[in-house]
């Protein structure tokens, strides 16, 4: 069945469905597989709970009118949300990078709101699954579209970009992640840079950060067009007990948010760069970055009864880990670091621990994880197996009167000590 023949058949349902669990009557269901599942086994229970026809793999058995046989599930629902996607006359921001980039997107979402009706990856759903998912989310109404594409290997944009084919782009930074998967920090830049190879091939135009040396050589290497932002007459305000969030000092006055960590500026910049840009005015720009409220473990700040916490658990590499590091210690009084080991780093985990612990001499912390154990042998630093094992300890030892740095990748869980702090 052709591309445009499916599509017609999806424009006549009620939706796209990819999970059994959320059906609703009259949807299209489409039989992903994976590691753990296999959707073709909910096929005809699928068609049993109302969906309107079934797209699945050649190989499975069952006969049904309305069962669509395809040879690959994942390249049909990526050639269908690039399908739709050529319907809409739009501009569409592609984002990617090492860190912050789901902290950018609700920035940039929360700024270019104030003036258009914008559709934007929720949470995120950025790999080779939730970038059509996220790409189906666009509709008529539709003025403007943020898609957020993660990688962790060096070809993973390719096939996401030519699902959201965006007009417009934006990489945040380029650091140290994933490097199991990249192999090296050039790989890093290679992998992110595809979103520069797309628009230099389609006349797109790019957002970068004039204060990282990584893009610009990248930008430069390309001859792509750009719209610079950066810290040019801007002053990050120190923070204090008073006013423990990120305040930027424009020429203008002070923009104030709910933001922590100074790492955060630049995507502030970026949001307010895009708003410019697309003509948002400049007071509803400010409006929408200090009423956006962060939340899911990125640059939180909770104040409990003994603590102040910086929570940013949901993810580490070192890059992120060093500037979170360097906010710690620019924040008053008693600081702590509950800090959980860095994932897929590959060859060079070993070395990347080493280099956190060496930073961590001097500062009251405690670690979590194998990688750490490691690193951290011949010092007095505390580490625990997993974060169950430290929320433990924090529970019969607990801290008070503390600033405390929550923060470690995602298969470490920091969050789960939370409650005892």
């Amino acid at each position: 069945m052709e591309i445009s023949q499916l599509y017609a058949i999806y424009k006549a349902s009620e939706g796209l469905c990819t999970d059994t669990r959320t059906l609703r009557p009259g949807q299209l269901f489409l039989a992903l597989k994976g590691e753990n599942f296999n959707g073709d086994n909910f096929a005809l229970q699928a068609l049993e709970a109302g969906a309107a026809y079934a797209v699945v793999s050649d190989a499975l058995e069952a006969s049904d009118p309305r069962l669509i046989r395809v040879p690959d599930t994942l390249a049909t629902l990526q050639a269908l949300a690039a399908y739709h996607r050529q319907q809409f006359d739009i501009p569409v921001i592609g984002l990617t990078g090492t860190n912050g980039k789901t902290t950018t997107k609700e920035l940039i979402k929360a700024v270019l709101s104030a003036k258009y009706r914008v559709t934007a990856t929720e949470g995120n759903l950025n790999n080779d699954v939730g970038v059509p998912l996220s790409v189906f989310r666009i509709g008529e109404d539709t003025e403007i579209a943020i898609i957020e594409m993660g990688a962790s290997h060096p070809e993973d944009l390719r096939p996401l970009l030519a699902v959201a084919q965006p007009t417009h782009g934006l990489i945040t930074n380029v650091g140290k992640a994933h490097l199991l998967g990249f192999g090296s920090f050039e790989g890093v830049k290679h992998a992110k840079g595809l979103l520069y190879d797309y628009l230099k091939e389609h006349d797109g135009i790019a957002f970068a950060n004039a204060d990282d040396p990584d893009l610009q050589e990248m930008l430069w290497e390309r001859g792509l067009p750009r719209i610079p932002y950066g810290m040019d007459g801007v002053t990050v305000l120190p923070a204090s007990a008073r006013s423990p969030y990120l305040q930027l000092q424009f020429a203008g006055g002070v923009l104030s948010t709910h933001l922590v960590g100074a790492y955060n500026a630049n995507n502030i910049l970026a949001a307010l760069k895009i708003g410019w840009f697309f003509g948002v005015p400049e007071a509803d720009a400010w409006k929408a970055v200090s009423s956006y409220i962060p939340s899911n473990n990125r640059s939180q700040l909770l104040k409990t009864e003994k603590n102040t916490l910086i929570v940013d658990a949901y993810n580490a590499n070192p890059s992120s880990m060093a500037v979170a590091l360097d906010n710690l210690a620019l924040t008053e009084g008693r600081k702590v670091a509950l800090l959980g080991e860095m994932r897929e780093l590959g060859a060079d985990a070993a070395a990347e621990h080493k280099k956190i612990v060496e930073r961590l001499q001097g500062t009251e912390a405690y670690l979590v994880g194998e990688a750490f154990a490691k690193a951290a042998e011949g010092t007095d630093i505390p580490v625990f197996a997993s974060s169950d094992q430290l929320a433990s300890y924090l529970h019969e030892h607990p801290l008070e009167g503390c600033t405390v740095l929550v923060k470690g990748s995602r298969g470490t869980r920091m969050e789960k000590v939370i409650p005892s702090l």
